[in-house]
């Protein structure tokens, strides 16, 4: 019989675990008056850092060892079709066990209401107003509305993780800003939301927030792994699709398993090891 102790994974206890969980982005509306996508949802807790929606950091999640935890690495949604005046589609949600964050709102298209998502997505014009989309608390901010209707017929901007999308006033709104994260060391900026468009190419289109959101005006997308919305598609264009998501983990490398699925990018930073999941998969405690 053996002198030692013999220490299991269970043997550990429970430990916490810092994350980053961002949704796929919402497609970009299409052809006539485009709104932009919204952001993906964004959920935080590493460092005091905020949350998306002016959210404060979450509180970090306890697992224990020897359990599987799924992650979910939501798509981004499809931007509206060519042919017609087409809304884009919202995005797929990111799940880290019981942290879930919501699929960006889709941008719309003529005379419509953007998507309600982690941020919503940007209107298209009609009078007197058209409203974007609702962000949710504690993800994402609101797309911006529609005030005016008439030449060159505009896009409102989705919202971001950080930042409401900008209104069309006469001219296509901007993306709402992301928001900046420092888990996986430098600091990097997701969740921006896609800018809108205006008929037939008239006008400046508008510009993608910062954070992988796409600009206006044609099938442009988000950027993967960010949860960016997708641009608003400029007659006779499609609009462009939301980018992936991404669910991002730190912990004690002194904890940390080794077991996962996926293909996680594994790091490490001073006395932690991060996992970054580009797809989906699992993490064991």
């Amino acid at each position: 019989m053996s002198l030692y102790p013999i220490f299991s994974p269970a043997s550990l206890g429970p430990y916490s675990v810092d994350f980053l969980v961002i949704a796929g982005g919402g497609g970009g509306g299409a052809v006539d008056q485009a709104g932009g996508g919204g952001a993906g949802g964004y959920r935080a807790s590493f460092n005091s850092e905020a949350s998306g929606g002016g959210g404060s950091s979450e509180s970090a999640l306890t697992v224990i060892p020897a359990t599987e935890y799924t992650v979910t690495v939501g798509a981004g949604g499809a931007g509206g079709g060519a042919s017609t005046n087409d809304p884009g589609v919202v995005g797929s949600n990111s799940v880290f066990s019981s942290i879930t964050s919501l699929g960006g709102g889709h941008g719309a298209a003529q005379s419509s209401t953007g998507g309600a998502g982690g941020s919503g997505g940007g209107a298209g014009s009609n009078t007197p107003v058209v409203a974007g989309g609702a962000g949710t608390s504690n993800q994402g901010y609101d797309g911006g509305d529609c005030t005016t209707y008439g030449s060159p017929y505009n896009g409102a901007g989705g919202g971001g993780a950080g930042q409401a999308g900008f209104d069309c006033t006469g001219t296509d709104g901007d993306g709402g800003n992301g928001v900046a994260s420092t888990i996986t060391g430098g600091s990097i900026t997701r969740g921006g939301g896609g800018g809108g468009a205006s008929y037939a190419g008239s006008g400046i289109f508008g510009e993608g927030g910062s954070g992988g959101g796409a600009n206006g005006g044609g099938a442009n997308a988000g950027s993967a792994n960010t949860g960016g919305g997708g641009g608003g598609g400029a007659h006779p264009s499609a609009g462009g699709a939301g980018g992936s998501g991404v669910v991002i983990l730190r912990m004690l490398t002194a904890k940390y398993s080794g077991t996962t699925t996926g293909s996680p990018t594994e790091s490490t930073s001073g006395s932690d090891t991060i996992l970054v999941y580009n797809s989906s998969g699992s993490y064991t405690g």
